[in-house]
């Protein structure tokens, strides 16, 4: 007989899929606190992307809670791909700050130990007190000198690096944005599913301290000319020595407490 099954009719499929379209999800409470759930099986927290000593733990939070003030995602995958907008605006955020600094590098670089510049303007544009130079121009002819300072070193490729980083993250962010527009046109076709508040962060909790001996020793009683054959009297008695050997008591290992059977490999 063979093993082969009859393929589907188009009939059947057609009704496979009528019927599937009258599926309204988990209907329990239990199936509902589940789906509920779907939206943040990724874990996403904000802490982790932060820079040490240089971002808030909580700014890419805020960025992800406007975003989805904004957007309104109505599914898990709606959600990630609001979270990578926000990841991306941590990013072009990040990339601005890094800007600012290599500015400040060139500034420095056109500067001597004692905060003159390296090369002073020329006598033909700063004249013989016939026009005011500003500080702010000094400044600016500074930062331009640095910056062709730093660059002219062909050595060195910082700038180079520092404008693709730039145009990937905003390649980035404009990808994103593109995905989360996909996902919302599949509205019609994707389940909905609740989307539920950011949960606070798992903190370590302390361990309560155990008994102070779950299996105390017990205290013998006292021995007395009694030998391992004679059991008059009922049960022989248990002391020092039992069956002809000796017995020797030893001390109890100390009491655990409760974090001592949780592996510190953290």
């Amino acid at each position: 007989m063979s093993n082969s099954q009859k393929p589907v009719s188009e009939k059947q499929l057609a009704a496979n899929r009528a019927n599937a379209s009258h599926s309204t999800g988990p209907r329990t409470p239990e199936g509902k606190a589940r789906s509920a759930q779907n939206s943040r099986k990724h874990g996403f927290t904000a802490t982790n992307f932060a820079v040490v000593r240089l971002e808030e733990l909580e700014e890419v939070a805020h960025l992800r809670a406007d975003l989805i003030a904004i957007y309104q995602p109505a599914n898990s995958q709606e959600l990630f791909a609001i979270e990578r907008i926000a990841l991306a605006q941590q990013a072009m955020l990040r990339i601005a700050r890094l800007e600012s600094g290599l500015l400040t590098s060139c500034l420095n670089e056109a500067l001597d130990t004692s905060g003159q510049l390296f090369i002073a303007m020329s006598q033909d544009l700063v004249g013989h007190g016939d026009i005011e130079i500003t500080k702010a121009q000094n400044r600016n002819y500074a930062l331009a000198d640095g910056f062709q300072r730093m660059t002219s070193n062909k050595r060195s490729n910082t700038w180079p690096l520092f404008l693709r980083y730039k145009v990937l993250t905003e390649r980035e962010y404009r990808r994103a944005i593109e995905d989360f527009e996909r996902l919302k046109a599949l509205r019609n076709e994707l389940r909905n599913e609740p989307i539920l508040d950011p949960q606070p962060e798992p903190t370590e909790t302390t361990c309560d301290p155990l008994a102070e001996d779950p299996f105390p020793p017990q205290d013998s009683p006292p021995t007395g000319n009694h030998t391992s054959n004679d059991h008059s009297g009922g049960t022989p008695p248990m002391g020092d020595h039992v069956g002809g050997f000796k017995l020797t008591h030893y001390p109890g290992p100390p009491p655990l407490s409760g974090c001592d059977t949780i592996s510190v490999l953290k």
